[in-house]
């Protein structure tokens, strides 16, 4: 089964550097997504459902969108258990005057189906056919492996980005930053809860403010860790985005981005964190080129750490990306 929608993007959609901006493709993305794991849920006679995301894999923004170009998403589900679909989106861009295309995004997503009847009941997904036995083998590895990941990051994450009064330049303080926002009916699917494109847009937002404060340059997201949806956000709810500067390399930023919800009126329902993620941005001068960073000086006992384990992160992936750039015996 696969699915694509394109679209032109419009100036609305563009960032600060005139680029598009990074949370409308992770947006775009996370639609396409939806409406094929959906589709795919209510394939077969049963109780209808909805696809709710519970996980986008590592995504890298290999090549600049631009206004006017014609964006196309491309989904298509690569594995299924019983109770969750895998889907693989590819984005590309098209230049309407030249024709000339580009891959600018690759993304793997993992939904989960509620039924409509009750939206915390998980339902059973219906099996996919494998062209080839080996890929039902190597989706079940990928599916254990996130599985695991995602339970190992929703225990860790339970700490609160407090604001520090006169932070000194280059600390994690000092470009910390949140966003409140109250989730209206636009922001939710046809069942009240919101989609998990728009958390991961304002997500991408915040990020870039806090890049953006550390630099005081123009900033591009560069690639997105894997973000992990731990609960649902429903309609009415007040969430707050908070983001704050782990570590940096060079020429590379990352940012934790924390999603807490809870309720506007009935304060018997405690605070939640709803999502968390991190984000690598990089510096751009005004020609495009990249810049030096800041270099982070962490200040505390826990912020030393979490710039030891986003330091862990960094030469992981260095180490992978130019594994994969060596030629092939």
């Amino acid at each position: 089964m696969a699915f694509q929608l394109s679209r032109i993007m419009r100036p609305d959609d563009a960032n600060v550097a005139g680029n598009v901006h990074g949370g409308t493709i992770l947006k775009m993305i996370e639609e396409a997504g939806a409406i094929i794991s959906t589709r795919h849920c209510n394939s077969q006679n049963g109780e209808r459902c909805v696809a709710a995301l519970a996980r986008v894999e590592r995504t890298d923004f290999l090549s600049p969108m631009c206004i006017g170009e014609v964006a196309h998403v491309s989904a298509e589900i690569t594995y299924t258990s019983k109770h969750s679909v895998e889907v693989q989106v590819n984005v590309l861009s098209e230049n309407i005057l030249t024709g000339a295309k580009k891959l600018t995004n690759k993304a793997t997503l993992w939904y989960v189906p509620l039924s409509l009847k009750n939206v915390d009941k998980v339902l059973e997904v219906p099996p996919v056919v494998y062209s080839r036995q080996e890929q039902e083998e190597e989706g079940r590895k990928r599916y254990e492996a996130q599985k695991l990941e995602r339970m190992e990051t929703k225990w860790r994450n339970g700490d609160i980005v407090q604001p520090v009064l006169n932070p000194e330049p280059n600390t994690v303080s000092y470009s910390q930053s949140s966003l409140i926002h109250l989730v209206g009916p636009s922001d939710c699917t046809l069942h009240g809860f919101v989609h998990g494109g728009v958390t991961m847009k304002l997500m991408d937002e915040v990020a870039g403010i806090v890049a953006a404060r550390h630099c005081k340059t123009n900033i591009v997201t560069a690639s997105v860790d894997a973000i992990n949806f731990h609960d649902k956000i429903r309609k009415g709810f007040v969430i707050t985005i908070s983001g704050r500067m782990t570590f940096t390399s060079n020429k590379s930023m990352e940012i934790e981005v924390l999603v807490d919800a809870d309720h506007v009126v009935d304060s018997s329902q405690k605070r939640y964190r709803a999502a968390s993620a991190f984000f690598t941005y990089v510096s751009l001068s005004p020609e495009g080129r990249s810049l030096p960073v800041p270099q982070l000086v962490p200040e505390t006992e826990d912020e030393k750490k979490r710039f030891e384990e986003g330091k862990g992160r960094y030469l992981q992936m260095k180490a992978k990306r130019q594994g994969h750039a060596e030629p092939q015996p």
